[in-house]
């Protein structure tokens, strides 16, 4: 019983001591908040107060700023800017239309024009011609196969553009149905009785053009190689009476000048002067002191 009644004691007495001690602390809890809320006011007033004073500050300094600016900008002249241009549309790299003549020169014309309206993809793809095989990796420029010779290669190329049924029917046919080769082989052997004369035409003006090239280039190298042959012969042999000697032209007097155009031609001076001299260097005859002495002495005899 005691102890029932210690145990309620101490029950009432540990409730008392805990109301005690949460009041206690509900009162410190209060002051401390209390005294929070008052330090908090005074940081934020505080704060409040330098951030005004440090937006006065920079406005005062962003405006001071602005009017060095101002008067430095009013100091420096302007420069006057150009008017940008305006750029043109770049136009579409179109290829350029061939003209009539062309068009005339490679047998485009208005029968050719007829005659392929009335075609079909059926006209092409039950032709019988038979697929030859490939020889060769042939190239293709211009959408063209260059098998073909030059003028059907420029045919070729010219149609595609100028009669819009053709380009229909390669794009449908090629390579679908038939290789490039076959399509333009039919088309020149359903074409043929109207381009034949044209083509011909053109390679005629290219042969008689090569012929006439041919003649100048071998008339300019005739020229050039007179030219460079015909200069002007100045190896004539002097004539001996032009001599300086006068034991010479006494003989000369005598003799007869051997090297005179009576004579005859230059050209035969210079064998006689040999045969002359073979005599001489032959023979061993007189020496050219004896000869001299004669030829003094018929003078003699002669002014006699």
């Amino acid at each position: 019983m005691d102890l029932w009644e210690r145990a309620r004691a101490f029950a009432g007495e540990a409730a008392k001591r805990s109301q005690e001690l949460s009041a206690e602390a509900a009162k410190r809890s209060s002051a401390l908040v209390s005294e929070t809320a008052k330090k908090s006011k005074e940081i934020f007033s505080e704060t409040a107060s330098k951030s005004r004073e440090i937006a006065a500050e920079a406005t005062k300094q962003a405006d001071l700023l602005a009017g060095q600016i101002k008067h430095l900008a009013s100091d420096l002249p302007v420069p006057s800017i150009p008017p940008i241009p305006v750029i043109p549309p770049i136009p579409s790299a179109a290829p350029p239309e061939p003209d009539a003549a062309e068009l005339q020169r490679y047998g485009i014309t208005e029968d050719l024009r007829e005659f392929v309206k009335g075609m079909t993809i059926s006209t092409f793809r039950d032709f019988p011609l038979q697929d030859e095989p490939e020889v060769s990796d042939v190239p293709t420029v211009s959408n063209v196969r260059q098998d073909l010779n030059q003028w059907q290669a420029r045919h070729a190329t010219l149609v595609l553009s100028a009669v819009k049924e053709i380009s229909k029917f390669r794009y449908e046919l090629c390579p679908r149905y038939m290789k490039e080769r076959k399509f333009w082989r039919v088309y020149f052997l359903l074409v043929n009785s109207y381009v034949s004369p044209f083509e011909k035409k053109y390679f005629e003006e290219l042969k008689m053009k090569a012929d006439e090239e041919k003649k100048e280039s071998q008339k300019e190298a005739s020229q050039a190689s007179q030219a460079t042959t015909a200069e002007p012969n100045d190896t004539k042999v002097p004539s001996k009476t032009s001599s300086t000697n006068p034991e010479h032209d006494l003989d000369v007097f005598l003799l007869g000048d051997l090297g005179s155009d009576d004579e005859g031609p230059d050209a035969g001076d210079d064998g006689l002067d040999d045969d002359f001299d073979k005599i001489d260097a032959a023979s061993g005859l007189e020496s050219d002191d004896d000869d001299k002495n004669q030829a003094a002495g018929k003078a003699e005899d002669a002014k006699q």
